[in-house]
Order: C-alpha cells, then structure tokens, then sequence
C-alpha cells in the first residue's frame, strides 16, 4: 500500500476486528476529547483549590499509569479483549464518580482507581492493547500507514469531542445554568462512553489475541522481565522507555487541559471557542500523521520521529510569547501541524523491536513510562499558569525538554535497525 492511499484500501486491509478497534478509539477518543476541554473549568466551579486541581490531575495520570501496567503486561496472556474490558469499566467508574460528588477525597479516589483523561490524549491500557492487536491484524508492511490512519481518526473524534464539549457548556450556560452543572453533562457523557466501550469490546474474536504459533518466551534471567512480560526485549525497551518519559514530562506541562485553561486566564476565551481552538488544532494533527509512512520510507524511522517533532516544539514555546491571541493561536496550529507526525513511527518501532507475544507488554512499560513521566508536571503547570510573571513557562520548559528528548533519541538509535526502520 502506497502513502496516501485512500481511506477505503486503508480500511479494505483491516479485518472486523480491525475495524471494531478503530471505532472503539474513535469513541474514547471523542469522550476524552469532551471531558478535556471542561474537566479544570468543572473541578474549580465545584470549589477545588488551583492545588487540589493539580494534584488531582497528577493522581489520574499516576493512577492511570499503575492501571495500564497492571493491565497490559497480562494482556497477551490473560487475553486481550478481557483486559480492553476492565480498562472500559475503570472509565465508567471514574466518570461516575466525578459527576456525583464534589467532595475531593472521592475525586482523588476516582482519579487515581479510575481512567479518566486531563490530557485529550491516550490514557489507561487501550492504546497499548490495540496496538498489539492490530500489528498482527495487519501486514507489516502496512503497518506505519496502518497506525497513522488509527491515530487520525482519534485526532478527528479528540477534536469533534472538544468542539462538541465547548458547544454543550455554552449551550447549557444560555438556559441560565451555572457552576457545576454547565459541565456535568460532559462528566456523565464520559461515564456513558465508557460502559459503550466495554460493550463493544466483547465482540472482539479471538483473532484479536496472540496466535496459538507464537513463539514461547525464552526462559527470563531475573523476576522483574518476568512480571513485565518482556523476556528477551527488556534492554531495548528500558532504553526507549527512559526517553519516552523524558518526552512526556515536557509534554505534561502543556496538557490540553492546561492549555485551554491558560487561553481561558490570559484571553478570556468562552468554552465554544477553546472547543474550536482545539478541534482545528487536533484536525491539523491527525492530517499531518498520514504523511509520516511516505516520510519513514525515505529517512527511516528515528529520522522521521526526530526531524518532524524538533520543529513542532520550537512553535510550543513561542505560543506564549506572542502579543496578541491571533498569533497565539497560530503557533499552536503550527506545532499541532507537525507535533503528531511522530506517534505512528514510534508506535511502529516499538512494535518492530519486539516479538508478537510481547507487543502487549511492550507497548503497556512505554506507555507506563510516558504516563510517569507526565505525572509531575501537569502539577506544576498548574501552579506556575496561575502567576502572570509564571504563566509562560510550561511552554518554555515544556518545549526544552522536548527538544533535548528529540536529540537524545537521534544520539541513541539512528544507527539501530529494525524490521521495518525504513517504514517498508
């Protein structure tokens, strides 16, 4: 299949199974792409502290990461479906929990058992499993196209869930409602689109699972690659696991929410317009991605991962520098242009550095380390956005450490080669 083949070959190569894992994200992605937009805003109408918001979002990213790691380093033996299943019902569970009780004790019990995202973005055990999944639902060859069009069509329901949740709070705000309850049918629509996904992953076939022919793992040299159910590749999975989580704590100081929150202090934006804001910024996102399966073939992988992503966080750090909201605007749009050309490559990578029955695994430690390595930072985002003197340093340190993230992964594995390094 050729770069930029059209959505119907694309989804010709997908199995049923396939298909049912695409819309499944779109679903969570929507739900996720909602809830981001007013989950601040509704934390502080039901009185929650700036540091309690904080902590709070930290403790769902904690929490979160403690979920997928339990979760996905027993999905290729426990199985694959059950286990999307648990994390679907955890999603229902945190939901309900937030739109039933004000009190923080409970909301930091929900944040932290729970899966609920802050972030817009991929939380819990989903991607990871679906990752999995879908590299054997699919050949190799295709596989970079393959991720990229899985993460498009979460990028297009992200930005349709964003656009959506803006419109709903200021559609409810003109009946005259206030406070909490502007947002709550955002909270209670999160809940609902959780015990959606666990009815839709039970049908699942067992072609979704990892094939009986599958090697056995290797005996392991210690208990730790044993409980991780990552036998043979341990090594190279630590190694991309420290700098995933190097890049993702850069990223956690500009988490959507934390973004739409400053739009909403330093221009006073309404919630319909931070929805259009990131519905056109996540539209531009997804786009991009499809050009990274044409851009690995010439360069290669690591290449395409490090080239695209330097660029997108020099615009991160001038959003907040801009004079007026037109240009800061236009800054965000030009990182979100190119920020996201890097997330079907690396997916792709680490799933070709890895035997079949350890993707699971695999995919579950990196993106437990990317979840770790956001834990910290959103808090003190949060923190600093407060302070107008303060308020553009999550750009600033955010997009420094995304930079020093890209060149340290250029330094330690474009010499390295893997089955598909070249995107072939």
């Amino acid at each position: 299949m050729d770069s930029g083949a059209p959505p119907i070959e694309v989804f010709r190569a997908l199995t049923s199974d396939g298909r049912l894992l695409f819309g499944t994200r779109c679903a969570r992605l929507f739900a996720y792409g909602f809830l981001s937009v007013a989950l601040v805003l509704y934390l502080s109408a039901v009185g929650l502290s700036d540091r309690q918001i904080g902590l709070l979002l930290t403790m769902t990213l904690l929490g979160d990461t403690v979920i997928s790691l339990g979760i996905t380093t027993v999905a290729d033996r426990a199985g694959r479906r059950k286990m999307l299943i648990v994390g679907a019902l955890l999603m229902a569970l945190a939901g309900g929990l937030f739109a039933v009780t004000s009190n923080f004790w409970w909301l930091l019990l929900a944040a932290t058992i729970g899966v609920i995202s802050p972030t817009g973005g991929e939380v819990g055990p989903f991607l990871s499993i679906e990752q999995a999944a879908l590299s054997q639902l699919v050949p190799e060859r295709q596989r970079v196209e393959i991720f990229a069009w899985y993460n498009l069509v979460g990028s297009v329901a992200t930005a349709l869930g964003a656009l959506c949740g803006g419109a709903i709070a200021q559609f409810v705000r003109w009946f005259g409602i206030s406070g909490p309850a502007t947002y709550r049918p955002l909270i209670v629509g999160y809940a609902i689109a959780g015990l959606a996904l666990a009815w839709a992953c039970i049908h699942l076939s067992p072609a979704a699972e990892v094939a009986a022919t599958t090697a056995p793992s290797t005996p392991t040299r210690g208990p730790l690659r044993s409980r991780l159910g990552l036998p043979r590749s341990f090594p190279v999975v630590l190694k991309l696991s420290s700098l995933f989580a190097l890049d993702a704590f850069g990223g956690g100081f500009v988490i959507q929410s934390i973004v739409a929150y400053w739009f909403y202090l330093r221009f006073a934006l309404e919630p319909a317009a931070i929805g259009a804001i990131f519905f056109g910024a996540n539209l531009l996102a997804g786009v991009s991605a499809l050009s990274a399966a044409w851009v690995a073939r010439h360069i290669g992988l690591v290449r395409t991962m490090v080239f695209t992503h330097l660029p997108s966080n020099v615009f991160l750090i001038l959003v907040p520098l801009m004079p007026n909201l037109a240009l800061a605007i236009l800054m965000l749009l030009l990182r979100f242009s190119i920020s996201q050309m890097d997330v079907p490559t690396r997916q792709s990578y680490t799933m070709a550095v890895v035997d079949a029955d350890e993707r699971s695994a695999a995919a579950g430690v990196t993106g437990v380390a990317r979840s770790l390595g956001a834990a910290i930072s959103p808090l003190l985002a949060s923190l600093l956005v407060q302070h107008p003197a303060l308020a553009s340093l999550p750009f600033i340190l955010g997009g420094a450490i995304k930079i020093a993230y890209d060149l340290l992964l250029y330094r330690s594995f474009v010499s390295a080669r893997a089955s598909d390094a070249s995107g072939a």
